[in-house]
């Protein structure tokens, strides 16, 4: 294989793993109760694309009055994404409501 077929089929991995994790947020999105205001998607780590791991993370995480996480439980998926799941929630917020509200959310990793 030359340098430039690697080079190419590197490039479309990279396109199918950036359009498989906004899937992944979309389908997240779908399956929630309250508007997410900011959702960054996770970043697939460096670890998992040396080892094309693949997977799928489950969280269910606790949404404050305020629209912040509260908590995180991780339903399934291998650890080393479910640390980037972890890592990325930090930075979500909710819009506000009157109560606390469980969302389930799903997002996958291909390489």
């Amino acid at each position: 294989m030359t340098k430039m077929e690697m080079n190419t089929k590197k490039r479309v991995a990279q396109i199918l793993l950036a359009v498989g994790l906004s899937f992944a947020g979309a389908g997240a999105h779908a399956q929630e109760s309250r508007k997410a205001l900011n959702s960054p998607t996770p970043a697939y780590p460096e670890t998992a694309r040396r080892f094309r791991l693949v997977g799928v993370v489950k969280v269910q995480v606790l949404v404050a009055p305020d629209g912040q996480i509260k908590d995180v439980k991780v339903l399934g998926g291998h650890p080393v994404l479910v640390s980037a799941v972890q890592e990325a929630l930090k930075n979500w917020k909710y819009a506000p409501a009157n109560g606390e509200t469980t969302v389930a959310l799903e997002f996958s990793f291909h390489p």
